[in-house]
This record gives structure tokens, sequence and C-alpha cells, in this order.
């Protein structure tokens, strides 16, 4: 089996900055252990410390973090990629910018985290778009 992965799917159409998209990819992938819950990330936790089971999140926190960037063109792309993540059932976060940096004061979607988890389910929505 292939080891966890996180892709990241930044909209393209805002013409962000570099800045923004890095610390907007950010904001998506801490997001989803957020998401998460206190009592399953303390589990999640415990089962690090004490090596429990396969989990895909334990074996990606304590491997190699990967995390793919990739890009959709619209707003509606990213919404429709984010109910596929959720419809599917897996780890998953939007992130939707205040607007006090960039956007005249508009909040914006701009990133969704889909995983981590298994790469062959990540890429049943994932695969056919290009790397950012």
């Amino acid at each position: 089996m292939k080891r966890p992965k996180q892709v990241l799917i930044v909209r393209k159409d805002l013409c962000m900055t570099k800045g923004k998209m890095i610390a907007q990819a950010c904001h998506a992938s801490m997001k989803v252990f957020l998401d998460f819950g206190f009592w399953r990330l303390l589990l999640l936790m415990l089962s690090i410390a004490f090596d429990f089971g396969a989990n895909p999140i334990t074996k990606w926190l304590k491997g190699s973090f990967a995390k793919i960037c990739v890009y959709c063109e619209s707003e509606e792309e990213l919404e429709q990629l984010y109910q596929k993540a959720l419809d599917a059932k897996l780890p998953c976060a939007i992130i939707v910018d205040s607007g006090r940096t960039m956007f005249k004061g508009v909040p914006t979607k701009t990133v969704v985290a889909i995983g981590p988890w298994h790469p062959e389910e990540i890429d049943k929505i994932t695969s056919h778009l290009k790397l950012l």
C-alpha cells in the first residue's frame, strides 16, 4: 500500500501572491486536524505515542508528511471538490479567507485540503488536477 498523502487544492483564479497561497495552504493543512475534534485528536496522538494500529493519519504523521499542491480554476470547482471529499468521508477542510489583506474585505474560499489519507482514495477526486 502506498504511503498516505495530503492534497492541497489552491484557487488559481484569485491570483494570490505566493506568500498568500502558502499561508492559505498551511491554514488548510492544519484545519483538517483542528476540525478532527479534540477527543479524536487526543486519541490519534496517543496512537502515535504508543504505536497503535495502522491508521493512515497516524502513518502520515510518523512518516514523510507528503503534501501535493494542485490548482483549480474557480470557487465553484473548489466547492465541488470539497463536497466530493466530504461525500467520500475523507478528512478535509476548506479555508475561507477573511479578506483583510486581499479580496477587498470579502470573505473568499481559497484552498481545500484533502487528507492525509490513502492516495488511491484521494486520487479519485484530485488526479485530474495539475500541479501548482
